[in-house]
């Protein structure tokens, strides 16, 4: 594991950036920049549309690793390149943001309230190619929508699971759980999360870290014991559906946790704005964004 870019993750003077949106959620990414379905023929053109968007923002002045800690990247973004760099490659040497991928193919049914993660296939293929391209880690993501315990504990066996795999071909696991910021017991499904995932980390032996990706909770600093257990090098918060504005405010209010934004980063960027409307826009996301991950 390249110790540079552990350093800037575990010292999180920032956040990290989630341009991982995947074919599923593509057309509703790029429908928010200002593109419709009339904009392209085919899939194929859809993806160099999102690699077109994504180069834009990371090529922009205000993605630099001074704000940005690291980056989710979805696989095909991963396998294509910026300027004939492999993207990867470009994000830590001409940006120092840490490059993470995000592996998980989508969601099962729900089961207890629950959907745990689709199976993975060439699992270990994928994980082999990305570290030899120089991914730092991964991210895989399930969802709680009630505060079923045994639901939830099933979700965090096989989060914890998967992060065995990760870990055991020399990445970082970001472990994303995520519970729906709708749910009316939302606060009893964060108590049992926590639960689970101590469970978890307190069997782990002294020195194997993973990282945590949740919603942002209900009661401010309730995962402070996950922020602070030895045991995790880093715990990010995604947006949810939360406006920007609304999730920094929440963000700040918790020590210790960044921000992993991804619709709350992009918010009011658009295809058509000019270079210098473009970035001035970034500029703004990136600064509230980071005000709000480094306030704690």
């Amino acid at each position: 594991m390249d110790q540079a870019m552990a350093a800037q993750v575990r010292e999180g003077n920032g956040f990290i950036a989630a341009l991982d949106q995947s074919g599923g959620s593509t057309p509703k990414a790029l429908k928010l920049y200002g593109l419709s379905e009339s904009d392209w023929a085919s899939e194929d053109e859809m993806f160099d549309l999102v690699h077109a968007m994504r180069t834009r923002i990371i090529k922009s002045p205000a993605f630099t690793g001074s704000r940005i800690v690291g980056a989710i990247l979805f696989e095909q973004t991963m396998d294509r390149a910026i300027d004939g760099i492999p993207t990867a490659e470009y994000l830590w040497a001409r940006r120092r943001v840490v490059p993470f991928l995000k592996i998980d193919k989508g969601l099962e049914a729900e089961v207890d309230g629950c959907q745990l993660m689709k199976d993975i296939p060439g699992l270990d293929t994928l994980l082999d190619r990305a570290r030899a391209k120089g991914i730092f880690g991964t991210k895989e993501r399930s969802v709680i929508s009630v505060a079923n315990r045994a639901g939830i504990r099933a979700v965090v066996d096989q989060q914890f699971a998967l992060g065995d795999r990760v870990l055991a071909h020399g990445l970082m696991p970001i472990l994303e759980p995520e519970v729906t910021i709708s749910i009316a017991d939302k606060a009893e499904a964060e108590a049992i999360l926590r639960e689970e995932i101590l469970r978890h980390l307190d069997a782990f032996p002294a020195g194997r870290q993973i990282m945590l990706k949740l919603s942002l909770p209900t009661v401010d600093n309730f995962f402070a014991p996950l922020v602070d257990h030895p045991a995790v090098m880093k715990v990010v918060a995604l947006s949810g559906g939360h406006s920007r504005e609304a999730a920094n405010a929440i963000l700040a209010r918790n020590r210790g946790v960044i921000a992993s934004f991804s619709r709350a980063l992009s918010e009011g960027l658009s295809a058509q704005q000019s270079d210098a409307e473009f970035d001035a826009m970034l500029e703004s996301a990136v600064a509230s964004i980071h005000a709000a991950s480094v306030a704690g």
